[in-house]
């Protein structure tokens, strides 16, 4: 079985709950070895609060793991740095928390102490707070992690999509859609369908104007940029079919026709797949030397510590890291 790092998040935010309920769930105990990354105290609080039949474990490292029956008995590698938390609000503490959980799982699977980590939600406005830049953990991964090509992707339902730009105001997009761009991501969704395991795959690339342009008259970024990077990716050997008006795609790949979209811009992946599988969404990091997953939501604040936080994404962000390959 894989063993999986799991980091704790922002403390004040719904991780610590999250991974607990998580972790003594049906489907997920003896899926895999589970250690968090995070700190004693806050997960202890959350087990009091959820009153579960569950106590933490202090290793120092992934080579201690023992497996309990029935789960009753989680592993923990207690960084000790969030003592007071002030829960359900984004502080400079919790932000940088967070980022220490994040590096010490990633220094341990570089190591190979484990086979990939499972990464709970991080608040931008917190490690912003505690003087890091980095825009989120995807960024934060890459450069700790030393990658220069990596694409953000989510899996929910019956939809898989992967994002040529990212978190960028709207208006920049169209400068930003390369024939370049769109031959790099093209790549990493070879990759990703690869590390799904998946032997035929069939990838679609979104337009980024309505109706994919219509020959030029909505836009021309699909005959400048997108359509000659698709004709390069299929000399390449890459299985790709594109560009599709974005309205029709995603419903071709809801019925099966496509098993993975490349997408311009984050909601345009990210509307459809929260439609479909909004409580289950994972997001996963394509091109890192390492696996890593995702729930695909953030920190929650305004329900934190209520007790009421569902675990489903987490769960499948847990499972997937489980069956990916690198």
């Amino acid at each position: 079985m894989k063993k999986l790092a799991i980091t704790m998040g922002d403390p004040a935010g719904i991780g610590p709950e999250i991974i607990i309920k998580a972790l003594v769930h049906a489907k997920i105990r003896g899926s895999c070895r589970l250690i968090i990354v995070g700190d004693r105290t806050p997960l202890e609080e959350a087990i009091a609060l959820l009153k579960l039949p569950v106590q933490l474990r202090v290793v120092q490292s992934p080579e201690e793991y023992r497996a309990t029956p029935k789960g009753r008995t989680i592993e923990l590698i207690d960084m000790g740095v969030a003592k007071k938390i002030r829960k359900g609000k984004p502080t400079a503490e919790g932000g940088k928390a967070s980022v220490h959980y994040i590096q010490k799982a990633v220094e341990l699977a570089l190591d190979k102490h484990v086979d990939g980590i499972v990464t709970a939600p991080i608040s931008k406005e917190a490690i912003h707070m505690a003087g890091f830049k980095w825009p989120g953990h995807t960024e934060m991964i890459s450069e700790l992690t030393h990658t220069r090509d990596y694409a953000m992707m989510f899996v929910g339902g019956p939809l898989r999509i992967i994002l040529v730009t990212i978190h960028i105001p709207i208006k920049k997009v169209p400068s930003l859609i390369s024939k370049d761009r769109v031959v790099k991501i093209l790549r990493l969704a070879k990759k990703a369908c690869e590390m799904l395991g998946m032997k035929s795959p069939k990838i679609a690339v979104a337009g980024l104007n309505p109706h994919a342009g219509e020959a030029g008259l909505f836009g021309d970024e699909e005959i400048r940029e997108i359509n000659p990077a698709v004709r390069e990716a299929l000399r390449e050997g890459i299985p790709v079919a594109g560009p599709f008006p974005p309205d029709v795609i995603f419903h071709k790949a809801y019925r099966g026709e496509f098993d993975l979209i490349v997408c311009m811009y984050h909601d345009q992946g990210l509307i459809p797949l929260k439609m479909v599988a909004f409580d289950k969404g994972v997001n996963m990091t394509v091109g890192l030397p390492i696996i890593r997953t995702s729930p695909d939501h953030g920190t929650a604040y305004d329900i934190a510590w209520k007790g009421i936080a569902n675990p489903s994404s987490m769960i499948e962000a847990i499972k997937l890291a489980a069956k990916l390959k690198i």
